[in-house]
């Protein structure tokens, strides 16, 4: 969804997969001390595309033909270590399975008339989308909107939707921020709720975690410098975001968020625990995200 009239993370590096249309896609992932990095393509045809690496240790790579939107994919790490993309946009089968590729552009959005509420005159009412309905879902939840609005609630909160294990979850221990929880009803659930709730005049804010991630599922190890023993949290290690390489740490943060504006017509993001956010250096991460 570019040229939406959001602000480019300037300098930044665009992170995970852009699908181009006519079967082509970008890929970029970050590891600088890995000697080696391949895209595997698990759709067919299978195969396997050597990725580039830049001075800043990003690793690219451009297929230019005969990718499905859905075909599945790992990054093959070295020799033959097979991990999903830490920008991953979609987990179908889990936090351990292979990454999806999902086309923004084919969704329809019908809220091109729709703007935002002032925060003032927010009433917000927080969804755990798991446990909010019967089934669980973000379709499920389209048919409780007007319910909602007739008590008067204007803004809709949802609890952490970024992919964790299993099927329910209270959704803080997330390890893939870019991808939405598939037993939830992934990408395009998600979209079609934004888009109904826009339609009827209610705001979305999303609940993002950026002061840690699950133990389960967390591959960011194998990938980069990530993680800093300098601070700890009340879930171990914390992100650095003021170490070595932070910059590109906040560069993946920096672009989880616009990838909700831009993506998914999210109004707002509300973050957990920023006190489990420590960066000591002379732009902070807080301030840079805003």
């Amino acid at each position: 969804m570019r040229g939406c009239g959001l602000p480019n993370n300037s300098g930044a590096r665009q992170v995970g997969q852009v699908y181009l249309a006519d079967g082509k896609c970008e890929f970029t992932v970050w590891a600088p001390f890995v000697k080696e990095v391949s895209l595997k393509v698990l759709s067919a045809p299978v195969r396997l595309v050597p990725m580039e690496i830049d001075a800043g240790g990003y690793w690219t790579a451009k297929v230019e033909g005969g990718l499905a939107p859905d075909s599945l994919y790992f990054y093959q790490l070295g020799d033959g270590l097979q991990r999903p993309d830490p920008a991953s946009h979609f987990q179908p089968e889990g936090v351990h399975g292979p990454s999806q590729i999902i086309d923004h552009n084919s969704f329809v959005w019908d809220d091109s008339s729709w703007k935002s509420l002032e925060l003032s005159k927010m009433i917000m009412y927080e969804v755990h989308t798991g446990t909010f309905t019967p089934k669980g879902t973000f379709d499920a939840i389209i048919s409780r909107l007007d319910d909602l609005k007739d008590t008067g609630i204007n803004a809709l909160e949802l609890m952490p939707v970024a992919q964790f294990p299993g099927e329910r979850n209270w959704g803080y221990d997330g390890v893939y921020l870019f991808s939405v929880q598939n037993s939830y009803g992934g990408p395009y659930g998600l979209k079609r709720l934004v888009n109904e709730c826009h339609k009827k005049g209610l705001a979305v804010i999303l609940d993002v975690v950026y002061n840690h991630f699950g133990p389960e599922g967390n591959y960011l190890w194998d990938y980069g410098t990530y993680f800093t023993a300098k601070y700890k949290t009340p879930w171990g290690d914390a992100v650095n975001f003021d170490g070595e390489y932070s910059d590109h740490v906040k560069n993946f943060f920096v672009e989880n968020a616009l990838h909700w504006f831009r993506n998914y017509h999210i109004d707002a993001l509300r973050l957990d625990a920023v006190h489990g956010i420590t960066d000591m250096g002379a732009r902070p991460f807080l301030r840079e995200l805003t």
